[in-house]
């Protein structure tokens, strides 16, 4: 990998993991792991466990915090702070919309009909579940702990922000999903770039471009941004098997990053509907900007077909969700997902009946019998 050394050296000058091997892991000293695999953060289907049982196993947990309040952000920090390896902490960098009353009503006019469906009345505004930005509060609580690993998605922090957090020694990681936007990050002090292919689940990180054909595969923008970039590559997007790390190992990323590979084991939140829908030979994932107003892959529900997957009527990001939210609920108490954000990769339920360690351990060949 381009560069690796000079990582590796600066990783040890700032205490991440002396001792560690580079040449089986180049990114390994650097974020403090023992395996080249990252566990992606996941709002809504996760909490500290996964990402303590993740890094426990020898690879870098994370913790999605843009839903957290600063009590839940400082219970998270106390806790991953008592580790004796770091865990990345996820971030959005996105502008945040106020309100818009008309795209709001004109949403639940939308929605009419299955609120009517599921005797429930459209509900009030309100903020609860929005996913906030990083601002300089955060960033105030964070320097008080001071974490190692910081990763962000929509692009990085207002430029003072990035700076205060660079200033205590943070290794920040950035998603990408074109090349574009890989080479923004790396000149905007991005120190390793996550190439996420299209086939990845969860929110795209795209953040300077909306069109969604022009965002290529996961293989192919790993090479595109290895060969480009002098900061190292993580892959992530529709990972699977061990022989899909070895493809972006080739490729030339230093390092897997997997989400829905995690969301059958016992330590994510995962809910009931959402597994089942997982373990459904057959069922189709694809883009959508229905439950979040962005757009996200996930598992095709009777929301996706119905209204279709994308749609102008879903209000800006992050102000779809509120009004979906009594739907979702209403309808998990009986069974069904048909409101449900269902947040899955190309690949869902590649790894049933594995705990985190074990999904870790296979990823990372660790495991023989899924090497």
């Amino acid at each position: 990998m381009p560069a690796a050394a000079t990582w590796v050296r600066r990783a040890v000058a700032i205490g991440i993991g002396a001792g560690s091997e580079p040449s089986m892991n180049p990114l390994g000293a650097l974020l403090g792991m023992e395996l080249p695999v990252i566990q992606a953060p996941m709002a809504g289907t996760q909490d500290e466990a996964l990402a303590i049982a993740v890094a426990q196993a020898g690879g870098l947990g994370s913790m999605p915090c843009a839903m957290l309040d600063p009590a839940g952000l400082e219970r998270a920090l106390v806790r991953f702070a008592a580790l004796p390896r770091p865990v990345n902490l996820n971030f959005f960098c996105h502008a945040m919309p106020a309100p818009d009353p008309v795209a709001m009503q004109r949403w639940q006019r939308a929605l009419q009909p299955y609120y009517r469906e599921f005797g429930i009345e459209p509900p009030a505004p309100g903020v609860t579940g929005v996913r906030r930005p990083i601002d300089a509060a955060t960033v105030g609580l964070l320097e008080a702990f001071r974490p190692k690993v910081l990763s962000f998605h929509f692009g990085l922090p207002e430029p003072s922000l990035l700076a205060r957090i660079k200033g205590w020694g943070a290794v920040v990681l950035a998603t990408a999903t074109t090349l574009e936007e890989g080479r923004w990050l790396e000149r905007r002090g991005a120190d390793i770039v996550i190439a996420q292919g299209i086939e990845a689940g969860g929110h795209r990180g795209q953040f300077l471009a909306g069109d969604l054909a022009g965002q290529p595969g996961t293989r192919e923008l790993v090479a595109a941004l290895a060969g480009s970039l002098s900061v190292p590559v993580v892959a992530a997007g529709g990972i699977a098997s061990r022989e899909d790390v070895r493809a972006m190992l080739d490729a030339g990323a230093s390092a897997i990053q997997a989400g829905t590979a995690y969301l059958l084991c016992p330590e994510a939140t995962t809910s009931a509907v959402h597994r089942a829908a997982l373990r459904q030979a057959g069922r189709d994932t694809t883009i959508t900007n229905l439950f979040s107003g962005r757009p996200a892959r996930g598992l095709v529900n009777r929301l996706m077909r119905e209204l279709g997957p994308l749609s102008s009527l879903a209000p800006a990001f992050p102000w779809a969700s509120q009004s979906l939210a009594p739907l979702r609920s209403v309808a998990e108490a009986r069974g069904l997902d048909d409101f449900s954000p269902l947040w899955s990769g190309t690949s869902p339920g590649a790894f049933p009946g594995l705990d985190a360690p074990g999904v870790t351990r296979r990823l990372a060949g660790m495991d023989r019998t899924g090497a």
